[in-house]
Formats: C-alpha cells, structure tokens, sequence
C-alpha cells in the first residue's frame, strides 16, 4: 500500500457534475433565479449573483450537505466552484485577499439569501434578495407541463402530509401526536415524480389545510395547458374533507379517490362479506401462503354520505385475513 499526498486539490462530491449537465439541458435552476427573485444589491459591489447563490445551495443539497454551515467548508471544493459558475473556480480571482481561494460564497450570504422578508427593497440594510414565492409555484408546474410533449388524457394527482422533525426550539414548533415528536407538516402535491406544490405549515394545523386553495392554481394551469385532460386526485383519509370533495365535484373532469377514516356505519357493511362461523370471506381466495396457513381477501362497495354532504360517493372496502381468521394487514 502506497500513501500519497500530492494529488493537488481533490474533491469527493465529482457526481456533482452529472447534475450540473442535467441542468445545462433543462435550464431549472437558470430559470428558478430570473424569474422568481428580485436582487436590489448593488451590481458593483457583489461577487455572488443569485443565480450562483441557487446553484451553490441546492447542488449543496443534493450532494448531502444540508447545513449552511457546511458551505464554509466547502468554500475551498473547486468542484463547488464549477458547479457555482464561477469564472474561476479555484477562487484565486477574489477581490478581497481574505476571500481568494474561496470561489463560493459562505454561510452567511447564503443566509440572507434563505431568509429575506417579501417587503425587502433597495433600502433594506442587509438582506436584499427576494424570494417571488407565486412565480416558484408556477415554475413547478409550468416544468410539470412542459416535461409532456403531447396532452395527456388523464393526470393523477396525489396529495400527501409528512413530518419534518425539530430539534430546537424552533418558531411554530408544536407535539404532533400521529408521528409522537416535535415537527412541521409540509404539505406536498404531486403528480409521478414531479413536484407541483410544497407548503412548510404547522403541525398544529389538520393536514388539509391550505389543500383546496393550492388544488384551484394547479388545476387552472393544467387545464388552461389541456383543456380536455382528465384529473384524478387520491390522498389518504387525513384529506377527505367536505371543502375539497365538494370543490372536485364542481369542476368537469375532476374525480377524486380518498381514504376513509374507520366508523362503525362504514365497517357495519363488511359484515355482510364475512361468514360469521368462521370469520372469513365466503367469496375468499387463496392470496400466497404465510406462517399460518392462507390469505383471503373480499372486497365490498357501497354508496355512502355524510349527512352534511349533498352526493353520495362509492365506498370499497376490503376485508383481508389468514386462514385462522386474524387480519392480516
């Protein structure tokens, strides 16, 4: 085994590249800093436009350093540097002799980048970069749009709630009692593998808050773009409210598949697909084999309504047990 030390600079984060190529083709992120920020700093007095700022963070991202304080390390990577579109990515072309040799900006620019209020201008002392924050949802859809190259006839939407943990005394922390910890419930639509809508919220709110009103731009977009599209939108129990369900049934070509919290006049109609002598489906089906014996599935559906709710939707319930009758998930 031979240890050298003379291998000049050398970074571990070259996959960095691959990204870089995506983005030459597709221009997101050159797209992202035009059109959804406004810099009121002074062009002659600042090394790091917006656009190097987003490459530098959200390459910084994916490469697995999600710590701002992980930029004043990597301050010195040349790779970061390329990545950045820096002139010089060694960063030997700084102004201030203090700063050469660190082609990217620190933690504390990017900082001011991240939390600059909306009402920032020109007069504001520090932080003076600002975040459009309708133009970055309408460039998630817009590249949601464009990724088709014909209409398509039918669009499903999935809209779902997950936990983001804290670890501090962070501002609108609050216990979320489903996931047993201290978090924020962003709210995320998507549609495949393309993200439409992310909402950092609270975890004190329900998890569909805010859904119907991120539902109106998204579905008015995609139908000024397809006019004869189908959309479907499926989310789990945690989203089947009056407000949205009512919203899909006045729009044409708006259908919706929800989950349904368990309520004993929802689990009453199972009984009528379970032989009461031995626990099971009479209409049960071999379903693979398993420590104890067989899985039997059978399903049901009926209409069912709030009474609140003025239509009645169609109910499917499943009834899935092993052969000793225990459920079997």
């Amino acid at each position: 085994m031979i240890g050298r030390f003379d291998g000049g600079k050398i970074s571990s984060d070259a996959g960095g590249l691959l990204l870089r190529e995506v983005e030459s083709r597709f221009q997101i992120l050159k797209r992202l800093a035009r059109d959804c920020f406004r810099d009121y700093r002074d062009k002659d007095r600042i090394e790091h436009t917006v656009g190097s700022l987003i490459r530098q963070r959200v390459y910084g991202i994916a490469l697995g350093y999600e710590d701002l304080n992980d930029h004043d390390s990597l301050r010195h990577d040349v790779v970061m540097g390329l990545l950045s579109e820096k002139r010089d990515p060694s960063g030997k072309d700084r102004v201030r002799e203090q700063d050469q040799g660190k082609a990217i900006a620190g933690k504390s620019t990017l900082n001011r980048l991240e939390l600059t209020p909306e009402d920032a201008n020109e007069k504001s002392r520090y932080k003076k970069i600002v975040a459009d924050g309708g133009k970055i949802d309408e460039l998630m859809v817009a590249l949601f749009i464009e990724s088709y190259q014909s209409a398509p006839s039918e669009v499903v939407l999935d809209v779902d709630a997950t936990d983001d943990p804290l670890h501090g005394n962070q501002e609108g922390k609050y216990f979320h009692g489903y996931y047993a910890e201290y978090c924020y419930l962003p709210l995320y639509i998507f549609s495949g593998e393309h993200l439409l809508c992310a909402r950092l919220r609270q975890a004190n709110e329900d998890p569909a808050s805010g859904v119907r009103q991120e539902l109106e731009r998204i579905v008015k977009k995609l139908k000024e773009a397809w006019p004869t599209v189908r959309i479907i939108l499926r989310g789990d129990s945690g989203f089947c409210r009056d407000e949205i369900m009512s919203y899909c049934e006045g729009e044409s070509q708006l259908d919706y598949v929800f989950g349904l919290a368990k309520k004993v006049l929802i689990a009453d109609p199972l009984s009528q697909v379970v032989d009461p002598s031995t626990g099971l489906p009479p209409c049960s089906r071999g379903f693979g084999s398993t420590e104890g014996g067989q899985c039997s599935i059978a399903s049901s559906s009926f209409f069912y309504a709030a009474a609140m709710r003025p239509y009645n939707v169609q109910a499917l319930l499943n009834d899935r047990r092993s052969s000793c009758g225990l459920p079997s998930g």
